[in-house]
């Protein structure tokens, strides 16, 4: 579908989690929960990347148990490291590349006409891409890490409580779609508060320098933001979890960072197919600045009125509330 201000836009109106639509409608809360963890989709994608950390790549809790800030920690420090950038890569990488340098989609289902600013003197270096490069590795990465090895030694001492699929299967299966919820409440929370003017000025400006977003726009924020938004992990230091919920936290906040600020909605597969990866949601705050402070899966804007659902009317409000302000 195609409006003036968009070269590809969804059809129909952005729309939040209807689990929480008064009066309820099970038949649509269940497409969008069918929809959200269906095969190849992103929290199934986090899921499987999760156990695959877990699993495959992850330093045993013992030797994280026993421990010390020396030599001897610095081989499962790199390790935890190395596995994010690896993520990090691949992902923001991987779509650059895809989208972006060899342009194997073209324009379809590309959001903006033209691509991310290249060059301009706004940015660190004077260019888009190596300044989100900058932001997302030197501080987003370290950030990352430095939050997942401060909660494993937690989990592996007992400062965190623990839970498993044995101890206690439907929580365990339960905090899964629970974390989003808390993950979609605490984005709200620490986005208006970014919004602050002296604390947009001082460090949520990195990130909005970008209007045009591309994959490599997601983590690209200032140490404070990241302190900020990665924040919400600190949720396990009181809820029962696993390592593996840990591990879906971080990529629910870094990877689906980079999901949502690909530029494109969908990922074309063949002809026909295409599998959904960026935010629209999301889209239309970079867009129009004041507005959808949130993700989807929580309605915050909703409830305290800075949704933008994407038509003219939601644009025409929103215009009129900034106006009398």
């Amino acid at each position: 579908m195609k409006e003036t201000i968009w070269h590809w836009r969804p059809p129909g109106p952005a729309e939040n989690n209807p689990l929480f639509l008064w009066p309820p409608d099970l038949a649509k809360t269940i497409r969008w929960y069918a929809t959200n963890w269906k095969p190849l989709s992103e929290y199934f994608v986090f899921v499987a990347l999760a156990c695959l950390s877990w699993f495959a790549f992850q330093p045993d809790l013992q030797a994280i148990r026993s421990a010390e800030l020396d030599g001897s920690s610095a081989k499962w420090f790199a390790m935890i490291y190395a596995r994010n950038l690896l993520y990090t890569l691949l992902f923001a990488g991987g779509f650059h590349l895809y989208f972006y340098t060899w342009r194997l989609q073209g324009t379809d289902y590309k959001y903006e006409q033209r691509d991310p600013t290249e060059l301009s003197s706004r940015f660190t270096f004077g260019h888009q891409v190596y300044d989100n490069m900058f932001w997302t590795l030197l501080s987003g990465v370290s950030i990352w890490t430095l939050y997942e090895i401060v909660l494993l030694w937690a989990v592996a001492n007992g400062h965190a409580p623990w839970t498993d699929w044995n101890t206690n299967t439907i929580w365990f299966c339960l905090l899964f779609l629970l974390i989003p919820l808390w993950l979609s409440l605490h984005f709200y929370v620490g986005h208006r508060v970014l919004h602050w003017k002296p604390l947009y000025l001082v460090s949520h400006a990195v990130h909005h320098r970008n209007v045009r977003t591309g994959p490599w726009s997601g983590l690209s924020m200032h140490p404070i933001e990241h302190a900020i938004y990665l924040s919400s992990v600190f949720i396990h230091f009181f809820v029962p979890s696993h390592p593996i919920h840990i591990f879906f936290h971080f990529y629910c906040l870094t990877i689906s960072a980079i999901y949502g600020h690909v530029g494109y909605d969908r990922l074309r597969i063949g002809k026909k197919a295409s599998l959904a990866i960026a935010h629209f949601h999301h889209q239309l705050h970079h867009r129009h600045f004041e507005c959808n402070y949130g993700a989807a899966e929580l309605p915050c804007d909703v409830w305290f009125n800075s949704f933008d659902d994407g038509s003219a009317q939601a644009r025409e409000r929103l215009k009129s509330r900034r106006y009398q302000r």
